[in-house]
């Protein structure tokens, strides 16, 4: 009897503590999945788009970043000389590679005869630089030409010959392959923009 009685007990005690252990899971349960209002879900969806429009806006800038920066340094490789001055249209150190490939094109080819004893070139070459960093469009290429200084080569001499350039601050363009222009005279900015669009018509 009394074997039964703490039988009892002990079942009454153990479905006690089942049912708490269930109601305890079932209440964590509810908790857990209780669904979200309708004003929360749209505040959480329209914080997510927030957040994609910021990351496609930082893509893009990195992409255009990248962009320029690939154009610039295709830019820079597009010449073996040295890049003196102009961004659409370059003025370069002259050499005979780049000279060689800018005869192959249609864009007016523009040389100055610098010599760099010169006191009129160092004034004016300034000016020429000036010009070239003004030009916004890709149609002309310009080469300061060594001329009867100790820096001239024999390609610049021959240059020299063949446009029967007289003395150093020469102003010759070129266009297909035929002089269009020549001037000893010494040149500022305005006549140079001014020559120069005149050359390409425009």
């Amino acid at each position: 009897m009394y074997m039964q009685k703490n039988m009892t007990r002990s079942l009454i005690t153990f479905a006690g503590a089942a049912a708490f252990i269930m109601l305890l899971g079932a209440g964590c349960v509810a908790t857990v999945q209780k669904p979200e209002s309708a004003a929360t879900m749209e505040k959480k969806a329209e914080s997510v788009m927030v957040e994609k429009k910021a990351e496609g806006a930082a893509m893009e800038k990195n992409e255009g970043t990248t962009t320029e920066k690939k154009e610039e340094g295709v830019m820079m490789k597009k010449y073996s000389g040295a890049v003196l001055a102009g961004t659409s249209a370059a003025l370069i150190d002259y050499n005979q590679a780049d000279y060689d490939a800018a005869v192959k094109t249609d864009k007016l080819i523009v040389l100055y005869f610098y010599a760099n004893w010169c006191p009129l070139c160092k004034a004016e070459v300034p000016k020429l630089y000036a010009a070239f960093n003004q030009l916004t469009t890709d149609q002309v290429i310009g080469f300061r030409v060594n001329y009867n200084d100790n820096e001239t080569d024999p390609n610049e001499e021959a240059l020299a010959r063949t446009y029967g350039v007289p003395y150093q601050h020469t102003k010759v363009f070129v266009k297909a392959g035929t002089q269009v222009l020549k001037s000893p005279e010494s040149w500022d900015t305005a006549r140079y923009l001014s020559e120069i669009h005149s050359a390409i018509g425009n």
